[in-house]
């Protein structure tokens, strides 16, 4: 289930390669043209305990890229969380600091608070789960920017699809409802939000059609024949590239 789910050099590196070694890392490319503030935040309320939350992400200019490392070697022993770009940010870190799209409190480099309604790539990091790592792509409470997941490493994609590359890279604000869009103060439309999380809607009808692997509304997994969710066991890490 989307959201909440249990189950360095700019160029992505190759998806092919040998088995994974803990931690796993998560590489951010950014190809989106703009300023990006990498944000993050962990499932709540875990029967197993909660994952820890990062707290140094990176800052990314276009072209550039990042690498952290997933703490998940250490008690709890899983990583169950999301990342997400934020857009516009300004102020004082700290105090004042606050981002336009996707803001997450008033810290540069983690987050304090649940992030507003944006496109997100999702992880289950879990070393008691021999299938883990699972990962998706959800647009479920909105998209703002396109986000790729390429697995690190990783031996061939399957037949059902594991270790495949999840997302797409089309912008999806153009097919956005008129109603859901979101506009800054030049009009530009920067969000688009879905009105309806757990129900079928002319937004998840829109961005399943033009992103079948993504998630587009929170029970869309359980469909027949879905493409949303994916899991990579002996994958090093991930490349997440916001375009």
């Amino acid at each position: 289930m989307a959201d909440d789910f249990r189950a360095v050099p700019t160029a992505a590196p190759p998806e092919t390669g040998a088995a994974a070694a803990v931690p796993h890392t998560v590489t951010f490319v950014n190809r989106s043209g703009k300023k990006l503030w990498i944000g993050s935040t962990v499932n709540k309320g875990e029967p197993d305990g909660d994952s820890k939350s990062l707290k140094s992400l990176p800052t990314l200019n276009p072209g550039q890229s990042a690498t952290v490392k997933i703490p998940e070697n250490t008690a709890p022993h899983h990583w169950r969380g999301k990342f997400f770009a934020r857009q516009g940010c300004s102020g004082r870190d700290g105090s004042t600091f606050h981002c336009a799209v996707g803001d997450c409190g008033r810290f540069a480099r983690r987050c304090v608070t649940g992030e507003q309604p944006v496109s997100l790539a999702e992880f289950n990091f879990d070393m008691k789960d021999r299938d883990a790592p699972w990962y998706d792509v959800s647009y479920v409470n909105g998209f703002s920017l396109p986000i790729t997941i390429a697995p690190r490493g990783a031996e061939n994609v399957t037949a059902n699809g594991s270790c495949s590359k999840q997302g797409c890279k089309k912008s999806l604000l153009r097919y956005c409802p008129k109603n859901d869009r979101v506009r800054n103060a030049s009009g530009k439309v920067v969000l688009c939000v879905n009105p309806s999380r757990d129900a079928r809607s002319a937004y998840s009808d829109a961005i399943e059609k033009h992103c079948p692997k993504a998630y587009a509304w929170s029970k869309q997994d359980a469909e027949t024949g879905n493409k949303t969710m994916r899991q990579c066991s002996r994958c090093k890490g991930f490349v997440v590239t916001f375009w």
